[in-house]
């Protein structure tokens, strides 16, 4: 009897012992293969350049090849049905951005892909700032002038967009919310032909990315105003946040990171998000996006990936709504 007992408790031992062990030996595996990272533009743009600097990264920290992989196409769809329909095992990753993540879901009434609960952020890798310029024809040299001018010139003011329900669009509206100014949006086919028409005067606001506007602006070409971060921004310390200048809920990022798919394992996520830190706490990553104009964030925990992204769907839900805006 003793034997049969002994047995059997070394025998649940050994079970247990496997069962814990499995997790583990599952971690220690991934990865084992090509991890693809998938990008919902086109190569040689900003967001695929700042893949690659991923990937790179990974690639090393991890000791697996890692290649990006550009699907663009229907506001960044594409790619995400193709990043919800893959193995969830950890090899297909996704670069996407706050347009995916939360516009389209406001924006659009059917989409392939539900990012609540068909993804899970992995890290949030940068932030860019807007910067509400216009053109030197506008009398205005801070916000408030601008508001009172505004004001004064009711519909005489355009402000342009890289397309209708896009960030830099939505930028103009919030500030025409918040503000109580009315604004016409032009819309364009990209933030080039935009930029050109707000340089010759046909438009006279934008409100436009950090790295997309400093040439100009540090040129003296353009006029800022005011950036919708939070704080001040380093490339143009002298320039006051929005907030500052009377308006404290005005906040607009244009924010990237890594998502994969929700069903991906824990040990799996884990293992990413631990290689993302590292990287976010990198100083040569860091000063290498840096460099071209992103600045980047801090490693952040689960919790507040989520109360981020939450927060900012929350923002440009009041938006949307206010001004009745659907791309469908």
């Amino acid at each position: 009897m003793r034997l049969r007992a002994s047995s059997a408790l070394i025998t649940g031992i050994v079970i247990a012992a496997l069962g814990f062990a499995a997790p583990l030996a599952r971690a220690a595996e991934y990865p084992t293969r090509t991890i693809k990272l998938v990008v919902p533009y086109a190569a040689g743009g900003p967001t695929d350049v700042l893949a690659r600097l991923v990937a790179d990264y990974l690639g090393r920290d991890l000791k697996q090849t890692t290649i990006v992989e550009n699907k663009p196409g229907a506001q960044g769809a594409i790619a995400a049905e193709m990043v919800t329909r893959a193995e969830p095992d950890g090899y297909t990753l996704f670069v996407t951005a706050a347009s995916i993540m939360v516009l389209n879901p406001l924006l659009y009434k059917k989409l392939s892909y539900d990012p609540q609960k068909d993804l899970r952020m992995l890290t949030v890798v940068t932030d860019l700032p807007v910067v509400m310029e216009v053109h030197p024809s506008v009398p205005a040299k801070t916000v408030k002038e601008f508001v009172a001018y505004a004001k004064a010139n009711p519909g005489k003011l355009n402000f342009g967009s890289a397309g209708t329900g896009g960030t830099i669009h939505l930028a103009g509206e919030m500030f025409k919310q918040i503000a109580g100014v009315e604004m016409t949006h032009v819309p364009y086919k990209g933030a080039g032909p935009a930029l050109t028409d707000l340089l010759s005067g046909n438009i006279q606001v934008m409100f436009d990315t950090l790295s997309t506007a400093l040439p100009p602006v540090k040129a003296g070409l353009l006029r800022p105003l005011g950036v919708s971060s939070k704080e001040r921004s380093p490339d143009l310390p002298d320039v006051p946040t929005v907030i500052e200048s009377g308006y404290p809920d005005y906040q607009v990022g244009v924010w990237f990171g890594l998502a994969g798919s929700s069903k991906l394992p824990d040990d799996v996520v884990k293992t990413v998000m631990a290689s993302m830190d590292r990287a976010l706490n990198d100083t040569t990553f860091r000063a290498s996006l840096e460099k071209i104009g992103f600045p980047v964030l801090r490693p952040k925990t689960v919790k507040e990936i989520n109360e981020f992204v939450d927060e900012d769907r929350a923002r440009w839900s009041k938006v949307i709504k206010a001004q009745n805006i659907s791309l469908d």
